[in-house]
Order: C-alpha cells, then sequence, then structure tokens
C-alpha cells in the first residue's frame, strides 16, 4: 500500500469533508500524534502569517491540505500552487480560492527548478519518511536562488516509522512511512541534502526553519 493510496482513504478526507477531528497518526507501538484538522481547516493563525510574510514570488504549498495558505496567498494577488495526494484536500483548496493539483512531490511538477518559495508546513516534513531524500527532491524543485521554509517538530526528535491514520472512533487508514524532526535534526537533513539554514523562529509554539540552496551544492 502506498503512501498516497494511505492518505486518499478515510477517515482523513472524510475529517477534510466535516473540517473536525478528532484525528491521530498511530506508530506501531501505540503511540499516538494529534492531527490539528480544525485549525488547517480555519483562517491563517498568527505563525501562519509569519510564514506568509516570508514568502517570496512564486510560492508551492507542499501537502497543502485544505488549502488555507494558498487561499489566504491567492486572495492578496500573490502566485501560488499547492499540491496534495487527497482529492479532498484539492477540492475543498479550490472552493477556497487557491490553485492546487492532485499530485505527490515525488511525481513531476509544473515549473520544476523555478518556484521562489517552497512550503512544508504542518508536518509536512515527514511526506516520504526520509528528510533527507525529500530535501533533495526539493533542489530539484525550488529556484537556486529560492527557499524552502518547513516546520519543525516541537520536540528534539529525529525518527522515521510507519504508521496509520486513526480518528479514534474505529475508523484506521492503511500504514504509510511518516517522519518527525526537530530543528536540530531538520538543520543536519538539510545540509546533507545541499541547504543552509538562513532563519529560525518560533511562534504560537511552533518552529520554522528558512532553507536557501547552499552556493557550492550542484543541484540534483
Amino acid at each position: 500500500m502506498t503512501t498516497t493510496t494511505a492518505w486518499r482513504a478515510d477517515p482523513y478526507n472524510c475529517a477534510l469533508r466535516t473540517g473536525r477531528g478528532p484525528l491521530f497518526l498511530r506508530r506501531h507501538d501505540g503511540w499516538l500524534l494529534p492531527l490539528e484538522i480544525e485549525r488547517w481547516c480555519m483562517a491563517p493563525d498568527s505563525a501562519d502569517r509569519s510564514v506568509l510574510d516570508r514568502c517570496r514570488g512564486t510560492v508551492l504549498d507542499i501537502g497543502c491540505g485544505p488549502g488555507r495558505l494558498v487561499a489566504a496567498l491567492a486572495a492578496e494577488g500573490r502566485r501560488a500552487l499547492g499540491i496534495d495526494i487527497s482529492p479532498e484536500a484539492v477540492a475543498r483548496t479550490l472552493r477556497l480560492g487557491g490553485s492546487a493539483l492532485c499530485r505527490s512531490v515525488f511525481e513531476p511538477l509544473p515549473a520544476e527548478g523555478r518556484w521562489e518559495t517552497a512550503l512544508l508546513i504542518d508536518g509536512n516534513m515527514g511526506i516520504g519518511g526520509d528528510p533527507t531524500a525529500l530535501l533533495h527532491r526539493l533542489r530539484q524543485v525550488v529556484s537556486p536562488s529560492g527557499s524552502l521554509i518547513a516546520e519543525c517538530a516541537p520536540v528534539d526528535v529525529d525518527e522515521c516509522c510507519e504508521v496509520r491514520v486513526e480518528d479514534g472512533r474505529g475508523g484506521r487508514g492503511a500504514p504509510f512511512p511518516w517522519a518527525r524532526a526537530g530543528s536540530r535534526a531538520l538543520a543536519v537533513h538539510a545540509r546533507r541534502a545541499g541547504w543552509d539554514v538562513s532563519e529560525q523562529w518560533t511562534l504560537e509554539e511552533r518552529t520554522f526553519l528558512s532553507l536557501v540552496p547552499q552556493p557550492s551544492a550542484a543541484r540534483p
């Protein structure tokens, strides 16, 4: 079962349709990570705004979810595209007035190598279960003069594991690989993949890194 299929299955799409949780990622040992569906379906908060204020030029939101960031950028007349493997996430983004495609970041994307800002927000550093591989891929997507804004796990962690999406009421998706990286671990993964950390900030108990391509690193 692929990651794409897992995120397209209920209960994730059911939660996006209603805009309500509860929803969790469950690790094999029973540990649960709550997913903030309600916040994702609301207007951008102050932490989100700190990200939007740092976006420059064309913006690609990877794993855009229900589209609050893409829609906010579109409302300001800015060029932004969301990608997500969930059809419900894409549909909700379009309803908000944003542009979105149902696509994985590991598939061919429009304007590869020319995006001026890319976003990995709401835990999306976990996509694919290998942060270094994901960051390598984004070196192909982002312009050599562009930047990547990534949200870190709020704790000092560096883990790759298998998880399922569950709703706490018996609904569960298929297993798929996921990762979590705190700020220190994310900085290490970034350097390995040809990025430098240009800024780090914390707001509303959420931490972000702004990454720029290393001048000496050849594009993969």
